[in-house]
């Protein structure tokens, strides 16, 4: 085996009411003056002002910005960054879905380093440790509490800025399940989804070691298992709803290190262009993907095979063996997880197609060579186990925008 760092936040605190570990490790963090980057929702239903007044019982100051969307914005991202400089904060809590986190890292870079957040687009541009931060997910999907990405999105265009580097990894992350009860069905659909394809990729990627397969493997048997049921009676179960918020946090650990594929490189385009969510634009392309990664034949050039190290067939097997998959082979047990993924999708309303989400096939076919070169030259298309042509990611769109 290769040499390989393994990183992850360096204080994890894990299970429910542990909100109430906040003032204790604001103190271990040294931290006197925080700046909540929290959304609009998560305020309403009182959690910013629960957070915010456990601070206070030690004598932290409070600041808040909750003037997030879906899909922040380099806007939000600057008058997020002069709410931290005018405020006087110290460091910054992270309180929320993915965008909370996603404006809290970019927050972290420009106000230590200046500058506007698109200087950072791409990987390893951060010159060095961002302002000091805690994460509090709210969602059991993105896993942003312990990886080192953010997306920020240019309005005018509709392009996401990528921003990858292991200075954005929080300091700190809370993982409380009391603060995912009420979920809504179709995020629970959309981020659950998401957590079993970062795990899945995370599996398959050539980037995969000792410490990503393991975290990766439990995190799909965790969604098996109790992603039906946080779907249909989340509010009533709160195991199902633990258990999806640790599947979610360690597939993050999973991916922040072995890194995704060519799945979450498509699904980035489908978000942009056509404004799926990414959790949905996901799951519509995820088992189009595991064949063409699985297929027996790559395309060849010349003496290069597509095929990067291991063959994915042999991991998706493995992966499904353990996921309760049967079959005398690899093959067998590769069609079996497929057909459980497809009875997952159904059990949590997942289309299954592009088309079948309301997308205009004129406007779809319009932008699908564009969509397809970003794809193709997406950050996370290298760590995938077959590196596609530009014409077989066409190919997958298009396969997976009409359905067999």
């Amino acid at each position: 085996m290769q040499m390989f760092n393994f990183s992850v936040p360096q204080d994890i605190t894990v299970g429910k009411g542990s909100l109430t570990k906040l003032p204790e490790i604001a103190e271990k963090l040294g931290g006197t003056h925080a700046l909540i980057i929290s959304g609009p929702h998560i305020e309403k239903m009182g959690l910013v002002k629960k957070a915010a007044d456990y601070l206070e019982s030690v004598n932290v100051i409070v600041d808040t910005f909750t003037d997030i969307e879906a899909n922040p914005s380099v806007t939000t991202v600057e008058k997020a960054a002069d709410k931290f400089r005018e405020s006087g904060a110290d460091f910054i809590v992270a309180f929320g879905g993915g965008s909370p986190m996603d404006v809290a890292k970019a927050v972290g870079i420009v106000v230590r380093y200046g500058g506007s957040i698109t200087d950072y687009e791409g990987a390893h541009k951060v010159p060095g440790p961002i302002i000091p931060l805690i994460a509090i997910p709210t969602t059991a999907g993105t896993g942003s509490e312990v990886t080192p990405f953010a997306i920020i999105t240019d309005a005018d265009t509709g392009v996401k800025w990528p921003i990858a580097d292991y200075a954005l990894l929080p300091n700190m992350a809370i993982v409380d399940v009391d603060n995912m009860m009420t979920q809504p069905k179709g995020l629970t659909s959309a981020s659950g989804i998401d957590v079993m394809t970062h795990a899945i990729e995370a599996y398959v990627s050539i980037m995969a070691t000792d410490y990503t397969d393991g975290l990766a493997m439990k995190a799909v048997k965790l969604v098996f298992e109790n992603l039906p049921s946080a779907y249909e009676n989340g509010a009533n179960d709160p195991k199902a709803r633990e258990e999806m918020a640790n599947a979610s946090c360690m597939a993050g650990m999973a991916f922040a290190n072995a890194f995704l594929g060519v799945n979450h490189s498509m699904a980035h385009k489908l978000g942009a262009f056509h404004h799926l969510p990414h959790g949905v634009a996901n799951a519509v392309i995820l088992t189009e993907v595991m064949r063409y990664n699985a297929a027996e034949v790559p395309t060849k050039m010349g003496t290069f095979s597509q095929y990067q190290y291991p063959h994915a067939l042999a991991r998706y097997a493995e992966l499904g063996r353990f996921a309760g998959c049967k079959g005398k082979t690899d093959e067998e047990v590769f069609e079996n997880f497929i057909a459980k993924l497809e009875e997952l999708k159904e059990k949590i309303g997942i289309k299954k197609t592009i088309k079948d989400y309301g997308v205009d096939e004129k406007y779809f076919l319009d932008t699908l060579d564009d969509m397809t070169e970003q794809a193709f030259n997406d950050q996370c298309t290298g760590a995938n186990p077959r590196y596609p042509l530009i014409q077989e990611i066409k190919d997958l769109y298009l396969k997976c925008y009409y359905g067999k």
